[in-house]
């Protein structure tokens, strides 16, 4: 007879009855919800082309999420939604090579967790930790989110360029307020869904102030198959865009460990020792294979789902799947996802102005959790190169022939970055 943990309400392989699983289930797709969905929707809106969609990112966030309860054995609550990591290197990607060329880097991506998953297996984990310093991972962190801020200021509407529009001022403003409110003084559940009550709050007063077009959810079906996007099928695999989209993948992984290390605490096991990192690798890396064999951006490891469980004490990996079939079926209604298509502009940027700032945030308290030096010239050099590379839109392209590879901005920073830190010596003591 399996222990019971005193913390929990119901431990991992436990199960609530039917009636509070469905609302327990509820709770985690409402936490996920609203940033999951603003991942297609930003990356579209910045690439200037339909890249991603709403229900194949609903269906392939429950997907990842049940192929990694496989992988894991059913012994770690996590829920995967879409990672922001890799908005601004799918962007680019697009520029270079079209959507198939950022479904095969998510494909690529997928991979290399799995690669990755199997060293661990057999070597353990320590080359990672050398790897992914933190004085690497937090200025990484940092350049995510920071690269995303001109996205939600001209989404705003007051950008340099931008034609001052009050609605648009309005609507921003409120749901930036209601977001940031609900973050800082909202009670039990609410506060771990504050970006979703400012899109909902944000939506309503655009639909009064008359600025959302409803033609796409009139034209919508009730129930309609989502638009998957297979290679071979859908498209010739292009493999120009890999490298622009890869080298995230490293800081993607540091959030990995890191999620699991704060859910292990929350739910009082140690889960980078069972069910193993490398099975949560595994099961991450094959989530996020599947997403992009699929047309789906890559999944990740949700902070918002791991304080439901921290909230709720009920770490039952059945509420998890519940919560997974639900996101899939959600990508079958027709009017509701367009409805989600539908969210106007300031209502994101107002949103996004938190969002992208949090992530920025989650980078420096990366460096401050983990007592980063910075009187250490070292550490110094490290930082500033990341940032200039990752933020001043460098690029490396290495030509052959007809064919042609590119390194830049963000996955340019990751490798010069982690290359700095192991190649550099330490600072002499005068």
């Amino acid at each position: 007879m399996k222990k019971k943990n005193n913390n929990l309400l119901y431990d991992v392989h436990e199960t609530p009855p039917m009636g509070k699983r469905f609302i327990l289930a509820f709770q985690h797709v409402f936490a996920m919800f609203g940033a999951t969905i603003l991942v297609p929707i930003t990356v579209n809106k910045l690439a200037g082309g339909n890249i991603l969609s709403v229900p194949v990112t609903l269906f392939a966030s429950g997907m990842g999420t049940l192929i990694y309860i496989l992988c894991t054995k059913g012994k770690s609550p996590v829920y995967l939604g879409s990672s922001f990591a890799f908005i601004t290197p799918m962007v680019l990607a697009y520029a270079k090579s079209g959507q198939p060329g950022v479904l095969i880097g998510i494909m690529g991506v997928g991979l290399f967790y799995v690669l990755v998953a199997l060293i661990v297996h057999f070597t353990g984990k320590e080359w990672l930790d050398k790897v992914l310093s933190p004085i690497v991972v937090g200025p990484m962190i940092m350049i995510i989110g920071l690269s995303l801020a001109p996205t939600a200021v001209s989404s705003i509407g007051i950008a340099e360029d931008s034609v001052l529009n009050w609605k648009n001022i309005v609507v921003a403003v409120v749901t930036f307020l209601v977001t940031a409110i609900i973050a800082l003084r909202g009670k039990k559940f609410l506060r771990v869904i504050p970006f979703l009550i400012g899109i909902l709050t944000g939506y309503i007063l655009s639909v009064c102030l008359g600025i959302v077009d409803f033609t796409p959810v009139k034209e919508a079906a009730f129930f309609s198959v989502p638009k998957f996007v297979v290679p071979f099928a859908s498209y010739k695999p292009n493999f120009r865009g890999l490298l622009t989209i890869l080298p995230v993948a490293l800081v993607s992984i540091a959030e990995h460990v890191g999620d699991h290390t704060v859910l292990g605490t929350i739910i009082n096991k140690n889960l980078l020792q069972d069910p193993g990192l490398d099975r949560t690798l595994m099961g991450d890396g094959l989530a996020t294979f599947a997403a992009g064999l699929i047309g789906g951006p890559a999944n990740t490891t949700y902070g918002e789902n791991t304080s439901v469980v921290g909230m709720t004490k009920v770490a039952s990996v059945k509420v998890l799947k519940l919560a997974a079939i639900i996101a899939m079926v959600f990508a079958f209604f027709g009017k509701f996802t367009a409805l989600l298509e539908t969210i106007p502009s300031p209502v994101l940027g107002g949103v996004s102005l938190l969002l992208y700032g949090f992530i920025a945030v989650n980078g420096l308290r990366v460096l401050v959790e983990n007592q980063v030096d910075f009187t250490n010239i070292k550490n110094v050099i490290v930082s500033a190169t990341m940032f200039i590379l990752g933020l001043g839109g460098a690029v490396i392209t290495i030509k052959s022939g007809d064919a042609s590879v590119a390194l830049s901005g963000m996955s340019l920073a990751a490798i010069i970055g982690i290359l700095l830190n192991l190649l550099l010596k330490e600072e002499k003591a005068s």
